[in-house]
């Protein structure tokens, strides 16, 4: 394997980690509560966004700063990453899922909730739904972002708040995913009934990647490959 590609895999670890340390971390040390807006609720979107901006402008010139299989996947359908860095991102952004979340279980303790994803109510459509629809907004501000150089010292920024955007108004829904590796650390941890449905935290934001992506490219003439 190319040490170029080793370093990219190794900074979407990190990234990815971190990601989950402090927006997980965050939602579980403050109590965050879909069912209440209040400044746990602030502070968790807030973590995640904020998480985003610090990793763009550290490992964002090594690995492009991804840390989310469902964005590897909205890059990689626009032609923008080749199939074999695709699935190394993958391997690394759920590995380091699962190792923040078990620093959240080190520093917090293992009944903390670990800031796992829930079903809306209980249903699974409506949680399909909201999650392809934040996934889809968030992945289109990224390709967005990162489509012109000239947009490179203002992107982490962007991506960074959009994240925050989604969270602000999914955290309600269903604790706001949008990204597999984040939602399947913490549920590995968690158990019960975040385990049995983390499959709809790994599903709608793999749908919604791939629909940005799709869209992405048709709006904006782009090559979709």
């Amino acid at each position: 394997m190319e040490s170029a590609s080793i370093k990219k895999y190794v900074a979407e670890f990190i990234g990815t980690m971190v990601l989950v340390v402090f927006g997980c971390g965050t939602a579980a040390a403050v109590g965050c509560n879909g069912a209440s807006v209040d400044a746990a609720y602030v502070l968790t979107a807030l973590a995640f966004g904020l998480s985003i901006v610090a990793m763009a402008y550290s490992i964002g010139n090594v690995s492009g700063c991804h840390v989310n299989p469902a964005v590897s996947l909205g890059v990689f359908l626009s032609g923008k990453m080749s199939a074999k860095d695709f699935a190394g991102y993958l391997v690394a952004q759920f590995l380091g899922g699962i190792v923040g979340a078990a620093i959240i279980g080190v520093l917090l303790g293992w009944d903390c909730g670990f800031g796992a994803n829930g079903l809306y109510q209980g249903n699974v459509g409506a949680s399909l739904l909201v999650e392809i629809i934040l996934t889809f907004v968030f992945v289109m501000a990224v390709l967005g972002a990162t489509d012109k150089i000239e947009n490179a010292n203002v992107a982490g920024l962007v991506i960074g708040l959009s994240l925050t955007l989604v969270h602000i108004l999914g955290i309600h829904f269903t604790g706001t995913s949008v990204n597999p590796a984040r939602s399947f650390g913490p549920a590995l941890f968690a158990g019960g009934a975040a385990m049995a449905n983390v499959w709809v935290f790994i599903v709608a934001p793999l749908v919604g990647g791939a629909l940005a992506a799709v869209c992405y490219c048709g709006i904006t003439g782009a090559k979709n490959k």
